[in-house]
Protein backbone atom coordinates (compact mmCIF):
# COMPACT_ATOMS: atom_id res chain seq x y z
CA UNK A 1 0.00 0.00 0.00
CA UNK A 2 2.80 2.40 0.72
CA UNK A 3 4.66 1.59 -1.81
CA UNK A 4 1.47 2.38 -4.48
CA UNK A 5 1.35 5.72 -2.87
CA UNK A 6 4.41 6.71 -3.26
CA UNK A 7 4.01 5.51 -6.72
CA UNK A 8 1.44 7.96 -7.07
CA UNK A 9 3.39 10.64 -5.30
CA UNK A 10 6.05 10.37 -7.91
CA UNK A 11 3.57 10.17 -11.18
CA UNK A 12 1.12 12.77 -9.89
CA UNK A 13 3.38 15.93 -10.08
CA UNK A 14 4.25 14.92 -13.62
CA UNK A 15 0.76 16.17 -15.49
CA UNK A 16 0.30 18.74 -13.26
CA UNK A 17 3.32 20.43 -14.25
CA UNK A 18 2.80 19.56 -17.88
CA UNK A 19 -0.55 21.72 -17.57
CA UNK A 20 1.35 24.54 -15.93
CA UNK A 21 4.16 25.07 -18.73
CA UNK A 22 1.86 24.82 -21.62
CA UNK A 23 0.58 28.86 -23.13
CA UNK A 24 -2.58 29.61 -23.97
CA UNK A 25 -2.99 31.35 -27.45
CA UNK A 26 -3.34 34.70 -25.14
CA UNK A 27 0.05 34.10 -23.35
CA UNK A 28 1.56 33.35 -26.51
CA UNK A 29 0.80 36.77 -28.46
CA UNK A 30 1.73 38.64 -25.24
CA UNK A 31 4.97 37.02 -25.70
CA UNK A 32 4.79 37.86 -29.57
CA UNK A 33 4.11 41.60 -28.93
CA UNK A 34 6.90 41.84 -26.20
CA UNK A 35 9.15 40.36 -28.49
CA UNK A 36 8.43 43.06 -31.58
CA UNK A 37 8.60 45.66 -29.22
CA UNK A 38 11.94 44.51 -27.62
CA UNK A 39 12.51 44.40 -31.59
CA UNK A 40 11.18 48.04 -31.97
CA UNK A 41 13.31 49.56 -29.07
CA UNK A 42 16.57 47.40 -30.13
CA UNK A 43 16.33 49.44 -33.65
CA UNK A 44 15.55 53.02 -32.21
CA UNK A 45 18.49 52.53 -29.54
CA UNK A 46 20.79 51.78 -32.59
CA UNK A 47 19.05 54.97 -34.27
CA UNK A 48 19.57 56.99 -31.16
CA UNK A 49 23.31 55.73 -30.88
CA UNK A 50 23.95 56.89 -34.74
CA UNK A 51 22.57 60.23 -34.14
CA UNK A 52 24.69 60.64 -31.06
CA UNK A 53 28.00 59.50 -32.45
CA UNK A 54 27.16 61.72 -35.10
CA UNK A 55 26.62 64.87 -32.65
CA UNK A 56 29.77 63.95 -30.75
CA UNK A 57 31.79 64.21 -34.40
CA UNK A 58 30.13 67.30 -35.13
CA UNK A 59 31.53 68.85 -31.85
CA UNK A 60 34.56 67.65 -32.18
CA UNK A 61 35.06 69.51 -35.26
CA UNK A 62 33.29 72.35 -33.64
CA UNK A 63 36.05 72.86 -30.87
CA UNK A 64 38.74 72.24 -33.29
CA UNK A 65 37.43 75.18 -35.09
CA UNK A 66 37.18 77.63 -31.99
CA UNK A 67 40.34 76.31 -30.99
CA UNK A 68 41.79 77.63 -34.54
CA UNK A 69 39.96 80.25 -34.35
CA UNK A 70 40.83 81.52 -30.89
CA UNK A 71 44.49 81.08 -31.78
CA UNK A 72 43.90 83.42 -34.67
CA UNK A 73 42.40 85.73 -32.56
CA UNK A 74 45.50 85.71 -29.94
CA UNK A 75 48.17 85.69 -32.78
CA UNK A 76 46.62 89.11 -33.91
CA UNK A 77 46.42 90.57 -30.60
CA UNK A 78 49.77 89.96 -30.32
CA UNK A 79 50.82 91.54 -33.22
CA UNK A 80 48.54 94.27 -31.76
CA UNK A 81 50.79 94.57 -28.80
CA UNK A 82 54.08 94.99 -30.57
CA UNK A 83 53.11 97.57 -32.88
Amino acid sequence: MQSARRLLAAFIPIPVLGACTSLSDEDRASIAAANRNAEAAKQQSAQALSASQAAQQNAAAAAADAKSANEKADRMFQRSLRK
